[in-house]
């Protein structure tokens, strides 16, 4: 099979090339030599594009189309949420449909539901927020929308939902909280207290390698790791892998809140390009429960975890 990913150089899609490769052709959309590099050493071939110009050409030949790339950072304009996660996502679809492509694997994200409330026994029924307040959820949810809509003409397009993406190569979780922590920012909210669902990367790339071939036109699935684990837990063994000690200072929920709501609209109107002391997002993505149920996984895809939280600690040791 030839598949085109896109984010290839990024810590979804390269670890999916480097899975990939072995028995598949990869090509993926590359920005930069330094790209060029991240993608030739997990088995790819890049191919100059991004999700502003890519079109058939890049696309021709290809079976499958792996759409990892977004904007996930926490802070940023509205604009650059709305050019990369939505209009880059309308992009490679129709490059995808002009080329031929018959299956169309989008990496999504729990965050598509998020208004700020607890999500607690979720599963895939439970609606999308593509009018949230806050850019990364409403973008992503408004781009699967778009991935919904395509399945058309024997053209085949799902969307996977992990939770917290971690492992080998993570540059978001672990990148943001190792730097507040060395800067002496980082608290706990609520002491942690928060139960979360977790996607170990290697149980995602097994669900993106199950999705090659199953899955149904329109359908998103929830990607989780066996069980589920508090906010300080995961955070604390995770952080621990890399030796870093998160300590012990907590702020309650409603102060967190507070300060984020009060300074992010100064950061916005100011247009301050650096991220404020802490995001809405954040303050409440972080004091929130999210529990999410991944039964239609594994009765769709066949998936089922291949390697445990704990296990998945250990190969960070």
């Amino acid at each position: 099979m030839k598949i085109f990913v896109s984010g290839g150089s990024g810590f979804v899609g390269g670890a999916a090339i480097e899975a990939l490769s072995a028995k598949h052709d990869i090509i993926a959309m590359s920005r930069s030599e330094n790209s060029d590099a991240k993608i030739i050493a997990k088995g790819g071939i890049p191919i100059r594009c991004d999700l502003g110009n890519v079109t058939q050409e890049h696309i021709k030949g290809c079976d499958a189309v792996i759409h990892a790339a977004a904007y996930v950072k926490e802070w940023g304009r509205w604009e650059t949420y709305e050019e990369i996660n939505v209009q880059g996502t309308h992009f490679i679809l129709a490059a995808a449909k002009d080329a031929g492509v018959k299956r169309f694997i989008h990496i999504g994200t729990e965050s598509a539901l998020f208004l700020g409330q607890d999500l607690i026994d979720v599963d895939e029924q439970y609606p999308i927020a593509p009018y949230s307040e806050y850019p990364y959820s409403s973008t992503k949810a408004k781009a699967e929308q778009s991935v919904m809509a395509a399945n058309e003409d024997g053209f085949l397009a799902l969307s996977l939902r992990p939770r917290m993406v971690w492992g080998k190569g993570d540059e978001t979780i672990l990148k943001t909280v190792t730097n507040m922590a060395k800067s002496g920012k980082f608290v706990w909210i609520d002491e942690g207290k928060y139960i979360t669902s977790t996607t170990h990367i290697d149980n995602l790339v097994h669900a993106i390698t199950l999705s090659l071939t199953k899955g149904e036109a329109g359908e998103a699935y929830f990607i989780v790791d066996d069980d589920t684990i508090s906010i300080r837990e995961f955070l604390t063994q995770y952080l621990a892998s890399h030796n870093i000690d998160l300590g012990e200072k907590s702020l309650p929920s409603w102060m967190v809140r507070g300060i984020a709501n009060s300074v992010e609209p100064i950061w916005r109107f100011s247009a301050i390009k650096s991220p404020p002391p802490i995001t809405k997002f954040t303050a409440y993505i972080m004091s929130t429960h999210c529990i999410l149920v991944g039964d239609k996984a594994r009765k769709a895809l066949g998936y089922k975890p291949i390697i445990s939280r704990a296990n998945g600690f250990a190969k960070l040791g």
